[in-house]
Order: structure tokens, then C-alpha cells, then sequence
């Protein structure tokens, strides 16, 4: 291998004809002078005489061409392998044409692939590229991760990509993103299931219920670690909620904002004029709704029913409070009143303040990584009020801490959530999107951390965008994506061509500790998803399951006449569980016979469903 054509500081050109380039791979410049400057392969293609010379769209220019015809390379007959490599370090001067050119030894690369150590670090997966270098590998950073390529098992063979996240004090908050089926989910789950293995305090919301670590997967056997202690999850209106009287009326101002259409100033009015300190969902709801009442049947309506005779010594002190809150808050639009209640009623029937977050703080204290489930409006609307109370908790100890004081103290945490568009997107208001562009912005002096991941990094709103210092870039299709990617990265133009075509679990990792792009690909995980059944696996299962059950009621009764289907049908609705009227049983008992479970016998007055006839008989 050698460097051929015209060569800069930043790019080489190399040629061989014994071997062939890996894309990714990393290969040192036998420049002395340059002190063997490394660099790796970005592009590489192959030359033969089955390519019309000129005729190709490749990156080779003339020039190179031209290089290679002078040392010795026979561009008519022989094969000829061509990399473009791009030096990590920007040279002084361009190198030497001509140099000779190796692979390299793993000590000699350790310092640009390992960033951790391998027991403290997140072990996340193989960096593509340096399967050369297995044998090298040290024996600390051996047999550390199993991958899954072509629905195959394989066991390491290159070196494993750790991430020290020690470093995101200096280099705060992850995005990950990738399009539908790219594996952005999966590598989230490795990466939830590192935090869990350091016991680092994470809070997680998740919108599609499938962040559950219970389920291990059956092929790691007894390797699989076992995070039953290490995790937890909680469902809003279930388990976790929000505690009535701890909310200031700013606090609930934001709330009911987040529970609909956003808050009118009128709206925000009515409930500073209305909650007080303390104030249970109760009182609060119920001197809501008087008022309402009292606007609404105004001060002529309420004294006709004063002077009513009828009226027992309770109603009359009802009206008296009526007419006090008349005087009080008439002038609040009634269609504002009416319009908090709505919201403070869609909440309750949520069950959001049946509970508290008392979970979600002790589960953060024990070192835990609480998973919050919901739908994705409900957790909206919980995420401001919860994000919002763990990050004072935590700025308001190191604050103390800060002035001298002895504060409470609270842990520092990250926050992940999936679909984060939904949470924080671009141009558009949303219920925690304030609380998340602070943490983005000022987090990383107090402890509180992002990861978040999207589909769609062009939603996501830019000034958050630009706070994620760590970026996993699984394959991606639309051009806007790519193009908001390309510009909040250091992906190349290569490497951007390359996004939509990655396979599942392939990921570009943009990351300032690095201060370079690293091809990953992410391990197999220790758990998996509810959700990871095939769907029409599922659908032929409970359709085979279904058939099984009515089969096995339909053969006690054979042979059947058709003038007994509505007995037989009533037996099969019960012991079934099933609600079938006569012509769709009729339809079923068509298909088994035609699958042959039943045999069908017409005859000019009656059809009769019988056992199919078994071997030997007549």
C-alpha cells in the first residue's frame, strides 16, 4: 500500500493491488516527517478492465490516475484498490506521494478509539472499521460485547466503543436520532441499560410502554446481567401524580396550560383570582364551579330564588355564598371560568392528583432509573411539573452548597425521553419545553442531564439541538433531516450520503470527545421491548389459537346438521367466550371444511358437518 496522486493536509489518496480497503478502517502514513500521521478510510473503490477509464462517477481524479500508471500499476488489466483517507490530524504540510502505507498496531490507535475505561465507562458497541486490529486488542477490552448482524449472533471481533460519561460535565447531553426501523429505539435501550449498570439516578418518559427491563433476552443466558434493583416504572394516574396543595398558583397556571390549547390571560385571571395556598383539588374545584354557577344565573336569577318561600335554610345559605361570589368575581368571563374548568376536570378524570412523585424521588435517590409511562399528552403535562420540582430539588442543593450552606441533598440525574419532538419542538410552545431548554442551556453547572431522542432532528427545537454535544445518528432518509444534521455534526459529505443506506444498529457518533465522527455498531441488548413480536406472528397465533378452542367445542357436538347450528352456536358463544351470530358461523364451517378439520355432506333436504374420515376407513 502507498499514497498516490496529489495529496493535501487533510486527505490522501491510497492505492494496492494485494488488498482490499475497509471503509472506516484506520491506517498509518509511513511519513517520518510527519511523524506517521494516521488517518482513516472514508471512501474506497476498485479499478479494473471491466471499468471503462473516465467513464466512472468516483472521487478519483486523473491526476491520481496518471500517479498510479507511473509507479508501476497496470490500469488496463490489473485490479486496482483506491481509498480516500482522511488524516485525524490536520498536517503541516501535505504528505510525500509515494509513502508507504500500514495497517497499525492497536496500541498505536488506543488513544483516538478507547476513551474509558472499559469497567467504568458505557460499553455501547464494536467501532466499524477496526476488525484488523482484534487481534491486538488488549485483554481488558476483550470479549466485552456480542453483536446481532443478518439475524446472527457474532461474538467481538473488533474494538469495543465505550463512552465515559464523566466527560458529559464538559461535553453535556445526548440526541439520538434515525428514522423507522433504524434501530434508534434499540440503541436508546443499550444505552438505558449502561445507566442502569452505573447506577447513575435517570428519569425516562416514555410514551410508547416499551421501555420494560424485566424480559431478558433468552441468548445471553446466564451472562445477561439482572437490573430487577436497579430499575423502576410508574404510570401517570396510577402510581405517580402530582400532590394538589404543594402548587403555587404559577404552577397550576402551567399545568392547566399544558393540558390543552395553552392558557388565554383571562384563563390565567380566573385562577389567580381563584386558588389559594394550600388548596385542595377539592376546594379548589368547588369554589370553580360556584362561581361559575353564580355568573352564570346572575344576580336577578339568584335573588328570585332568595325570596323563593320554598327554599329550605340550606339552600338559603347556598344562595348567600352564591351571591357573595357573585360580588366577588362577577367580573370574571364566564367562558374563561368554564373554560378551567374543562381542563382541571380532563386532569382529575386522568388521575392525575391521586398521587405524588414520591416514587419518582426515592427511586432517583437509590440510584435507580425510573421509567414514566403515559400517554403522550398526560406525560406532557406531568413532565413540566416533575422536571421542573427534581431540577430545583438539585439546583437549590448545589446552590446552598455553593453559598456555604448545608442543603438537602438531592442527586444528579438524566432526563430521557423518546419522541422528543413532542416534548420540545421547534417553533411551537410546549408544556416542558421551557423546563428542557433550561436544563439544555444551564443543567450541566447543576447535574441534570439530556438524552433525547427523535425521528425527526428537524423538529426538535434548534437551540436544544445545538446543546447536544453527543450525537448517535442512526440511518435517516429525508433530505431536511440529513441536511439539519449535517449542519449540527461533523458528518462528512460522504458519510451524509451514506445515512439512508446504514443497516439497523449501524450509528454515526458525532461526539466532541472524540472531536471526530465514529462508525458504530450498537451490541445486542440484555432485554428487549414488549413490543418486539412481529405483529402478523401475533395475528396468526390468536387466529390459530381461536380455531383450536371453537374446534374443539364443534367436534364433542359432530355430526352437525345445519337445522342444529343455532344450539351448537350457543354453546361455542359461551364456553368461547365468543359473539358470533349464525352466518358467520356458518362462513367458519366452510373454511374448516375446506382446510379439511370437518367434512361437509350434502344431501337434497339436509347438510350435515361430520369428522373427516381417518386411514383404513370406508
Amino acid at each position: 500500500m502507498q499514497v498516490v496522486g496529489v495529496t493535501t493536509q487533510q486527505e490522501v489518496y491510497v492505492a494496492s493491488k494485494e488488498r482490499k480497503f475497509r471503509i472506516n478502517e484506520i491506517l498509518v502514513l509511513e511519513d517520518r516527517e510527519l511523524d506517521h500521521p494516521r488517518g482513516e478510510v472514508v471512501e474506497t473503490l476498485s479499478y479494473n478492465r471491466l471499468i471503462p477509464m473516465g467513464m466512472d462517477k468516483s472521487v478519483v481524479d486523473t491526476q491520481v490516475i496518471q500517479s498510479l500508471e507511473q509507479i508501476g500499476y497496470d490500469i488496463g488489466s490489473d485490479e486496482v484498490n483506491v481509498a480516500k483517507l482522511r488524516l485525524f490530524a490536520e498536517a503541516p504540510y501535505p504528505v510525500r506521494t509515494g509513502v508507504p502505507v500500514r495497517a497499525p498496531r492497536f496500541e498505536e490507535v488506543r488513544r483516538l478509539l478507547v476513551k474509558a475505561d472499559p469497567d467504568e465507562g458505557m460499553v455501547l458497541g464494536e467501532i466499524r472499521g477496526t476488525e484488523a486490529l482484534g487481534d491486538t486488542v488488549g485483554p481488558d477490552l476483550q470479549n466485552r460485547v456480542r453483536l446481532i448482524e443478518n439475524g446472527e449472533w457474532r461474538d467481538q471481533r473488533g474494538v469495543p466503543f465505550l463512552f465515559d460519561i464523566r466527560t458529559m460535565q464538559q461535553y453535556p447531553h445526548i440526541g439520538v436520532f434515525g428514522g423507522s426501523g433504524s434501530g434508534k429505539s434499540f440503541g436508546l435501550r443499550v444505552i438505558l441499560e449502561e445507566m442502569m449498570k452505573l447506577q447513575v439516578p435517570t428519569l425516562v418518559f416514555d410514551p410508547h410502554f416499551e421501555m420494560n427491563f424485566g424480559e431478558r433476552v433468552p441468548e445471553w443466558g446466564e451472562d445477561a446481567p439482572n437490573y430487577t434493583d436497579r430499575w423502576l416504572a410508574v404510570q401517570v394516574g396510577r402510581e405517580v401524580g402530582i400532590h394538589f396543595p404543594e402548587l403555587s398558583s404559577k404552577e397550576l397556571i402551567n399545568l392547566l396550560g399544558a393540558s390543552g390549547s395553552g392558557l388565554s390571560d383571562p384563563m390565567s385571571n380566573v385562577i389567580q383570582s381563584l386558588h389559594r395556598r394550600r388548596d385542595s383539588y377539592y376546594s379548589f374545584s368547588d369554589r370553580l364551579a360556584n362561581v361559575s354557577q353564580a355568573i352564570e344565573e346572575g344576580e336577578k336569577g339568584l335573588k328570585k330564588r332568595f325570596h323563593d318561600e320554598d327554599l329550605s335554610p340550606t339552600e338559603v345559605e347556598r344562595v348567600k355564598h352564591l351571591l357573595e361570589l357573585l360580588s366577588q368575581y362577577g367580573s370574571l368571563p364566564l367562558s374563561s371560568v368554564k373554560g378551567v374548568q374543562w381542563r382541571l376536570n380532563r386532569l382529575e378524570k386522568a388521575g392525575l392528583f391521586t398521587q405524588d412523585i414520591k416514587m419518582v424521588e426515592q427511586g432517583l435517590e437509590q440510584g435507580r432509573l425510573v421509567v414514566i409511562q403515559g400517554d403522550t399528552w398526560l406525560l406532557q403535562v406531568f413532565s413540566t411539573y416533575v422536571v421542573n420540582s427534581i431540577y430545583w430539588k438539585r439546583r437549590e442543593y448545589r446552590d446552598a452548597r455553593m453559598n456555604g450552606k448545608e442543603g438537602t441533598f438531592f442527586p444528579p440525574f438524566v432526563i430521557v425521553t423518546d419522541e422528543a419532538h413532542n416534548f420540545a419542538p421547534k417553533g411551537v410552545d410546549a408544556p416542558p419545553k421551557k423546563a428542557l431548554k433550561e436544563i439544555a442551556q444551564e443543567g450541566r453547572k447543576y447535574g441534570a442531564f439530556l438524552i433525547l431522542a427523535t425521528q425527526r432532528p428537524t423538529l426538535l427545537d434548534e437551540t436544544i439541538t445545538a446543546q447536544l454535544n453527543t450525537k448517535f445518528v442512526f440511518r435517516t432518509v429525508r433530505g431536511t433531516d440529513i441536511a439539519t444534521l449535517r449542519e449540527e455534526t461533523d458528518l462528512t459529505q460522504e458519510e451524509g450520503k451514506r445515512l439512508p443506506y446504514l443497516r439497523s444498529g449501524d450509528t454515526f457518533v458525532s461526539s466532541a470527545v472524540y472531536g471526530r465522527t465514529v462508525f458504530v455498531r450498537v451490541r445486542a441488548s440484555y432485554t428487549h421491548s414488549p413490543h418486539v413480536s412481529n405483529p402478523f406472528d401475533e395475528l396468526r397465533a390468536v387466529r390459530v389459537e381461536q380455531d383450536d378452542q371453537i374446534l374443539k367445542v364443534v367436534r364433542e357436538q359432530l355430526p352437525i346438521f345445519d337445522t342444529e347450528l343455532l344450539d351448537v352456536l350457543t354453546q361455542v358463544n359461551r364456553e368461547c367466550g365468543c359473539n358470533w351470530e349464525v352466518n358467520r358461523f356458518k362462513q367458519e364451517l366452510e373454511r374448516w371444511s375446506a382446510n379439511g378439520e370437518i367434512v361437509k355432506k350434502e344431501s337434497p333436504f339436509v347438510t350435515r358437518y361430520d369428522q373427516p374420515a381417518k386411514d383404513g376407513d370406508i
